[in-house]
């Protein structure tokens, strides 16, 4: 169960919250129980959806690759409730189930390009405590990516930092859509909700 009870969409007048949780819901489906947590304190709420956007939807590396490595970088922290996000907007981004499952056998499988799995193992080392980069995965990353790119890539894996310190910290309640994309494309891959359900 949470420790903080989630807003109601009624309890918050802000347009400008409205407007940001109006364009969440065409990007996701529904209105994100850690945000309506959040919106008890508006500015923190207004900080954090700009820089997510930033982050995650502004840039030049590939939306689905992104939304891989914020997967895996939960993965690796254990936050079930980013798991269950990050696999239905991996899977809205175009990643197949076939491909999210895979994430457990990236360095394997013939669905990632060398590329992806240079992003995908500095997402699982860094999520990893103590954090696991070493130069050589930074040295790899760099025969793919610029270094603007490199910086969206780690960028994404440290927003995922925070939310998943959020999240697990709160037991924020995984909504209906994103448990049942988690449990469709990861459930097979041993993902439950948890203290999150």
């Amino acid at each position: 169960m949470t420790h903080l009870r989630p807003l109601d969409l009624d309890e918050v007048d802000d347009p400008e919250i409205l407007a940001m949780w109006e364009a969440g819901i065409k990007k996701r489906g529904f209105v994100v129980n850690a945000a309506r947590t959040m919106a008890r304190r508006p500015e923190i709420l207004k900080a954090y959806t700009a820089l997510n956007n930033a982050v995650m939807y502004s840039g030049t590396v590939d939306g689905e690759l992104k939304m891989l490595i914020t997967l895996v970088r939960s993965v690796a922290s254990g936050c079930r409730y980013c798991q269950s996000h990050m696999a239905n907007l991996s899977s809205r981004f175009g990643a197949s189930d076939e491909k999210i499952q895979a994430l457990w056998n990236f360095e394997e499988s013939e669905l990632f390009t060398d590329a992806e799995r240079a992003a995908v193992r500095v997402a699982f080392k860094a999520g990893s405590l103590p954090n696991e980069v070493e130069g050589e995965d930074i040295d790899e990353l760099k025969k793919y990516f610029d270094e603007g790119e490199i910086v969206e890539i780690i960028a994404c894996i440290c927003l995922f930092g925070w939310l998943n310190c959020w999240n697990e910290t709160l037991a924020t309640q995984v909504e209906g859509v994103a448990a049942a994309a988690a449990e469709k494309s990861i459930g097979p891959m041993g993902w439950e909700a948890g203290k999150h359900a």
